[in-house]
């Protein structure tokens, strides 16, 4: 395949499922002769220096978080004049519907949009982004060549909203499988560094404290599995995770599981965690494709989660479903997991690491990325033989 350029366009880096799986797609499309650039519409961020040093150019825009800036167009348009890509791939709302217009300026290169956020409920969504998504429906009949849904319940509820169905496809997160492996000594390690029992069951949850990631939710069902296994241990990690939040402390003091519970924060090694966990919980109220889910089921962890976004589909057979804002379904689901033995959730963990390679290896998920790109591509040198000269 010959050399293509790609231009992408997201709204920010930082640690984010859909600023994450760019730096994945970067890493995993060098062999399919793909050259990247990145335009980011916010400056700084810990994914920039992620993809700066696979030897991609990141470009800031210098817009403010909340701040609508209308020459913002102009200047991405400029850029996109300087890099004369072949396709221009934008990542969430604001960056949709900024790279659109910007890539009609610049001479209507093919632009293919990237939606990652199964929740359109203007109820829980900042008013900025529910009209920009609103307005991006109206116009993906007009400004994108294809839209990429980086699940199957993205496309159900944007399809719902108004997007142009005909125009999208649904490419889930992919996943490392050399990276993510589980490490035994890491994980044993961290459970002594964590007082924990080698033999103890741990239960993990890896979120930052957000609303749509429930933490209550969790604890409550914490409480309901404490009472059933004495010996099990929880442990905690992300964002806003620490012992001086009291969104978390309160309620773990109410619910008296303080000396059950162990709150890690951001932690830079995350394999260490899978690796020491037994069981993965998810319990979000709402979600698009779980990046957690996958990470750890290709480290072998089986998962509790609860039915939101793609989890039931990405779980499978190899893991168990409770219904959102359940706690007691979901301490079910968990104790479920941890009623088995340990050949037996061994078993079970290798089903779901076999279960990622086979829909979810990011190898695979880049190639189609490429095939989009070449489509997109090929559209377009077809409409312009047509064209008169």
């Amino acid at each position: 395949m010959s050399d293509r350029r790609v231009a992408h366009v997201i709204s920010s880096l930082g640690a984010g499922g859909a600023e994450m799986m760019l730096h994945k797609l970067i890493k995993a499309t060098r062999a399919e002769g793909l050259q990247h650039s990145v335009c980011s519409l916010i400056d700084g961020g810990h994914v920039s220096s992620m993809i700066e040093a696979e030897g991609v150019r990141v470009t800031g825009l210098g817009m403010r978080q909340g701040v609508p800036d209308p020459t913002a167009v102009v200047r991405l348009a400029r850029w996109l004049r300087q890099e004369r890509p072949d396709v221009v791939q934008s990542w969430m709302y604001h960056a949709d519907l900024l790279a659109g217009i910007a890539a009609l300026a610049a001479g209507r290169i093919p632009v293919v949009w990237g939606i990652h956020h199964s929740d359109v409920d203007p109820r829980t969504t900042k008013r900025l982004t529910h009209w920009t998504r609103l307005l991006c429906a109206r116009l993906s009949g007009v400004l994108p060549a294809r839209i990429v849904c980086g699940a199957g319940s993205v496309l159900q509820s944007h399809a719902r909203l108004g997007y142009r169905a005909d125009r999208m496809t649904v490419i889930p997160i992919g996943f490392d499988l050399e990276r993510f492996a589980s490490d035994p000594e890491a994980g044993a390690s961290l459970r002594r560094e964590l007082s924990i029992p080698g033999g103890a069951p741990v239960v993990g949850l890896l979120a930052r404290v957000h609303p749509d990631k429930d933490h209550p939710n969790f604890l409550q069902a914490a409480s309901l599995m404490a009472r059933e296994r004495p010996d099990v241990t929880f442990v905690l990690t992300g964002s806003g995770v620490e012992w001086s939040n009291p969104v978390l402390a309160g309620p773990i003091d109410e619910l008296g599981l303080r000396e059950r519970v162990r709150l890690l924060g951001v932690v830079p090694d995350v394999l260490a965690v899978l690796s020491a966990i037994d069981v993965l919980v998810l319990s979000s109220r709402t979600e698009a494709f779980p990046n957690v889910l996958g990470e750890a089921m290709a480290c072998g962890v089986p998962c509790a989660a609860t039915d939101c976004g793609d989890a039931r589909e990405i779980v499978g057979e190899t893991g168990r479903i409770a219904p959102p804002r359940d706690p007691a379904g979901l301490a079910r689901a968990v104790l479920e997991l941890l009623a088995l033995t340990r050949d037996e959730r061994a078993a079970l963990g290798r089903a779901a690491r076999d279960r990622v390679r086979t829909r979810y290896e990011i190898g695979a998920v880049g190639r189609r990325y490429a095939e989009v790109y070449a489509e997109v591509c090929a559209s377009r040198g077809a409409m312009e033989a047509r064209a008169p000269t």
